[in-house]
């Protein structure tokens, strides 16, 4: 892939009156071999309207001593130091939180992402959408890394409906009004595309440069994608069931229930045909089982709805979001 020669300050112009127009946010951990070299190249292709927020992730080696040193010399940088090791989802919730710009750009800390990609990913949002992913296409990772990625990346397709290729990839381009709204938790970082076009956002992905790490160590492991299928799970079931939590749990209540009933009748008829005797089978077990499961199953989705209209009137939420409004005074 072709390397673009404009920057960022070319690309958008003038920034923000308040602030920079563009924030980057890095999650770093154990990064010392990479946070210098990171940082020379944000900034052989970034202008004035930007910031760099540095998020060290608990490091136990000098990365936050780098970085601090840096800080110092230009004043775009700003790092966040966590008092131990959270996770990458809890640094980029962290660092988006603190980021000013009206553009967010996230992205990996060991130089496998190219900052020359970045005024590509401003380009695309101005084609006029609000998110724009990476796609690493030429991807330079171990197999092992690979070939989970590709199963993960085709199950979260599938499941919600949102046709991307590399959700895993770190290199992306939000509007501010994209995460205003979003909390992220577990291996959630990764499922914001999803989050955005449910709530009816522009979402498309752009072919980035990919490089192979060459200084410090992976961090990711095989545990992280069986992470991952179980936050699917859990965003699904946010996103379709959130407001309505009793089609849930009242529709497989009612289930077991018919369950229950379909097996008493069944009993009924074994002792009436004189084929089994009420004793000699596990039935009425079952038939009392199926029934308590189906009276607590929907006795907790009546919790689960008086909880959701509790949070959503006690923060003064809405389970819509608006566009736009038009006409009138």
């Amino acid at each position: 892939m072709g390397s673009p020669t404009n920057t960022v300050g070319h690309s958008q112009g003038r920034g923000h009156a308040d602030g920079p127009r563009l924030s980057i946010v890095i999650p770093v951990y154990n990064e010392e071999q990479n946070v210098l070299e990171l940082y020379k190249r944000l900034a052989g292709v970034s202008k004035d309207s930007v910031e760099f927020i540095f998020i060290d992730d608990g490091s136990t080696d000098e990365t936050s001593a780098r970085l601090r040193e840096l800080a110092l010399r230009d004043k775009r940088l700003r790092l966040i130091r966590f008092r131990r090791n959270f996770g990458q989802t809890a640094a980029l919730s962290a660092g988006i939180e603190h980021a000013r710009g009206e553009i967010i750009i996230p992205m990996d800390g060991d130089l496998q992402n190219d900052p020359r990609d970045i005024p590509r990913l401003l380009e695309k949002l101005e084609e006029g959408y609000d998110l724009v992913s990476g796609w690493r296409i030429d991807r330079h990772d171990p197999l092992g890394k690979r070939l989970p990625s590709q199963i993960a990346n085709r199950l979260i397709s599938w499941i919600s409906g949102v046709r991307l290729h590399d959700y895993g990839c770190a290199l992306k381009a939000y509007r501010r009004s994209v995460l205003e709204d979003v909390r992220l938790y577990g291996e959630m970082h990764r499922f914001v595309p999803i989050y955005a076009s449910w709530q009816g956002a522009r979402v498309t992905e752009l072919p980035v440069n990919h490089h192979p790490r060459t200084r410090g160590k992976s961090h990711y492991g095989i545990g992280r994608s069986f992470k991952v299928v179980l936050d699917l799970i859990v965003v699904t079931f946010l996103m379709s069931y959130a407001t309505k939590p009793i089609y849930v749990f009242g529709g497989f209540g009612l289930l077991s229930l018919a369950a229950s009933a379909v097996v008493f009748a069944f009993m009924v008829y074994l002792k009436l045909a004189r084929i089994r005797d009420f004793v000699a089978t596990p039935l009425p077990l079952v038939v009392v089982m199926l029934g308590l499961v189906g009276c607590l199953a929907i006795l907790l989705g009546l919790v689960a709805e008086l909880t959701v209209r509790t949070y959503y009137e006690s923060q003064g939420k809405r389970p819509y979001a608006i566009q736009s409004i038009e006409g009138g005074d």
